[in-house]
C-alpha cells in the first residue's frame, strides 16, 4: 500500500478521516478487527493519535470498542437501521418543510441543479449516492438549524455503513429518483405539508430497501 501523507490538521483528526473513508469504501469491512499496530506502522505514527481517532469514530458509531479485544468496525443491525432511518425521517422531513416556505429563488435553483445531476447519474450507483447526499445536506443547510445539521451528519455516517446494500437492491435507484422528483415538485409548489410528506415517504422506502 502506498504511503499516506498527513496534513497539518490535528493528527488524530486526520487519522480519523482516513479510517472513516476506509470504512465507507469497505476497505475495512463491518465486523472486522482494526489492527492498530499495522495501521500505526502504515501511517508512520504512534498508537496515541490512532487511539484518539478511534475514540472519535466510536462516538460517531462507526467503531465499536470491545474490552480487552480492541476496536472493530461497527456492524449495523436491522434495529439500528430502523432507528437511524426513523430519526433521519423526522429531522429531514421537517427541514424540507421549512425550505419549501423560506428558500429564495436562487436557493431553489441550487436544489434543482443538484436534482438534474442526480437524474444524469442514474446509471452510476456511487455517483448517484454522492449527489443524493449533497442534495440532502444542502437542503439541511438551507433550513438553517446547526443542531439538526450535526445530528443528521452523525446519523448519516451510520447509514453509510449499509449504503451498498440499499443502493444495489434491484430498481432502488430508479425508485429513489422518482421520490426525489416528487420532493422537487412539492418544493417548487412551495407546499410545506406535501414536501414533508414526500420526504417521509422517501425515507420509508429507503428503509424498506435497506432491511
Amino acid at each position: 500500500m502506498a504511503a499516506v501523507t498527513l496534513t497539518s490538521r490535528a493528527l488524530y483528526e486526520e487519522v480519523a478521516e482516513l479510517l472513516r473513508q476506509r470504512i465507507f469504501s469497505r476497505e475495512l469491512e463491518p465486523g472486522s478487527w482494526i489492527d492498530e499496530l499495522r495501521i500505526a506502522d502504515q501511517l508512520g505514527i504512534s498508537r496515541t493519535p490512532l487511539r484518539e481517532a478511534l475514540k472519535v469514530l466510536a462516538a460517531e458509531g462507526l467503531v465499536t470498542m470491545k474490552v480487552r479485544r480492541g476496536a472493530y468496525v461497527t456492524e449495523v443491525s436491522e434495529q439500528d437501521l430502523r432507528d437511524v432511518y426513523h430519526l433521519l425521517s423526522l429531522l429531514e422531513s421537517d427541514a424540507a418543510g421549512v425550505v419549501a416556505t423560506t428558500a429564495e429563488s436562487s436557493q431553489m435553483s441550487e436544489l434543482a441543479d443538484l436534482h438534474s445531476k442526480l437524474e444524469a447519474a442514474v446509471q452510476d450507483a456511487e455517483a448517484f449516492f454522492d449527489i443524493n447526499e449533497r442534495f440532502h445536506m444542502r437542503l439541511l443547510e438551507l433550513a438553517n438549524n446547526r443542531w439538526r445539521d450535526q445530528m443528521v451528519a452523525d446519523l448519516r455516517k451510520v447509514m453509510k455503513l449499509n449504503r451498498h446494500n440499499s443502493l444495489l437492491k434491484s430498481g432502488r435507484i430508479e425508485e429513489s429518483l422518482a421520490e426525489h422528483r416528487a420532493i422537487m415538485q412539492a418544493l417548487a409548489a412551495r407546499d410545506a405539508a406535501a414536501t414533508t410528506a414526500r420526504m417521509r415517504e422517501h425515507f420509508a422506502n429507503g428503509l424498506n430497501a435497506a432491511v
